[in-house]
């Protein structure tokens, strides 16, 4: 890696680890913990990238893009912040910054960055940050340091100002309609009407261009386009071939698996491929369980906002919301939370006082998309979720590989040794194990053998 690098971040030890870094990588830095000093540097024509913090003790990292764009045409811009929300991200985004990672980073990542950024050196216009106003954004529970939240702003930033449709996908309460309205919020169509439609507005004649004639060119979601009937669907399919010139940003949301509703033929294919031209998969809150901390206290605070008291949580009462399942995702932590902050009787919230909480919420959730197409793999995995799911917040009782084992293998070789009449070393060949060793199996799993003439 060959460059000279200035770093701008309030934190010595940050300063400290990048410089080492980039130093060994060969690279030359420039270090500074103001902002003042970095635009001094830029605009003396030092650096071939950046990489600063947003909330500096004399400005925010954000604020300068455009000032460092309109000095040095087509210098990168890497913004690394604390600040942790799709806010952040899409602000990066907008004020066209080359690439946006959240703290805490992984150092190779960044390095990785930083090298494409050097040896790409891409050329970008001048670009101003959106309006203070927007700030609205902040009260969205868009927030996690996660990759894969991290991802998903990244994706979201991208595609906000396209006439893509856009399909998101996720599990019930993981946010998808707040997705859809970040994109319509923060996309040039902000001032224009966001519509969400049911099958209801689509019923009548004039039922299609009624929807239309509200969006006013905004943005229309379809919440739920896989709970639509055929003949809802047709409208949609005929209302989108027929879009005006100025036509509305096209978004929809499905927990069910559209592509598997298609093969079974319970979902158009035509509309389908109308519906998916990007398509955004949000994840279940348990896949980005280190996301969980930051969205209580979240939820915290904006309880206090709502007038109760503040409240805190304790660190086993944070241990166990990081180990349940959440089948019903953020809208199920956000209703804990906000339980919690009306029930809690001390200004820290106990351990004790979690489980009541979640010992009294649903288990789980039905699964959805389940069918015949799934692969043994996928139907395995959905299984043990559910099972897993089941048992809230607590662990399934010790033993549970040799209890999955077994349930697999019974049936395993019970069909085997049909498929063979009975033919102990046939099965064994079949399943490619040793007979003595199928013939323990048989004992142990209580298997009935049953030999006959099998006609094949």
């Amino acid at each position: 890696m060959d460059g000279t690098v200035l770093v701008a971040d309030d934190d010595r030890t940050i300063r400290t680890v990048l410089t080492q870094a980039l130093t060994r990588a060969g690279c030359k830095v420039h270090a500074t913990s103001s902002l003042v000093t970095l635009m001094r540097w830029v605009e003396e024509g030092k650096g071939d990238l950046v990489i600063s913090d947003v909330m500096m003790p004399d400005g925010n990292g954000i604020e300068q893009l455009p000032l460092i764009a309109r000095a040095r045409p087509g210098l990168p811009v890497i913004v690394i912040s604390a600040q942790n929300t799709i806010m952040t991200a899409i602000q990066a985004a907008e004020a066209d910054a080359y690439d946006y990672l959240p703290k805490p980073f992984d150092l190779p990542d960044l390095m990785k960055r930083a090298a494409r950024a050097l040896e790409i050196k891409r050329r970008k216009s001048s670009a101003t940050v959106k309006p203070a106003s927007e700030n609205r954004g902040e009260d969205l529970p868009l927030v996690g340091r996660t990759p894969a939240m991290q991802a998903l702003y990244r994706l979201v930033a991208r595609v906000m100002n396209t006439t893509l449709p856009v399909l998101i996908t996720g599990e019930s309460g993981t946010g998808k309609s707040l997705i859809a309205r970040a994109i319509h919020d923060f996309s040039d169509r902000r001032s224009l009407p966001f519509v969400t439609v049911a099958a209801a507005d689509l019923a009548g004649v004039e039922g299609p261009s009624s929807v239309l004639a509200r969006a006013r060119g905004g943005s229309i979601l379809f919440d739920e386009v896989s709970d639509l009937n055929d003949d809802a669907q047709a409208r949609v399919v005929r209302m989108l071939d027929q879009l005006p010139e100025n036509a509305p940003r096209i978004m929809a949301t499905s927990q069910a698996d559209l592509g598997h509703r298609m093969e079974a033929g319970q979902f158009r294919e035509d509309l389908y491929y109308r519906l998916s031209g990007v398509t955004l998969g949000v994840p279940a809150l348990r896949e980005r369980v280190d996301d969980i901390p930051l969205l209580a206290e979240h939820f915290l605070a904006r309880a206090e906002r709502d007038g109760f008291a503040l409240r805190r949580l304790s660190g086993g009462a944070g241990d166990l919301f990081r180990t349940y399942s959440w089948p019903g995702n953020v809208r199920q932590l956000d209703n804990a939370v906000r339980r919690l902050a009306v029930t809690s009787s001390e200004e820290e919230i106990t351990r004790a006082e979690v489980e009541i909480v979640l010992g009294n919420q649903p288990a789980a959730e039905p699964l959805r998309g389940v069918g015949d197409g799934d692969k043994l793999m996928t139907s395995v995995a959905k299984h043990l979720r559910r099972y897993f799911d089941l048992h809230g917040g607590m662990l399934p009782p010790p033993g549970l590989y040799n209890r999955i084992l077994r349930e697999v293998e019974t049936p395993l070789i019970e069909i085997a040794l049909d498929a063979t009449g009975g033919n102990q070393a046939k099965c064994a060949d079949l399943l490619g194990i040793n007979r003595n060793t199928l013939r323990k199996k048989i004992t142990d799993l209580d298997i009935r053998v049953t030999r006959r003439r099998k006609l094949m």
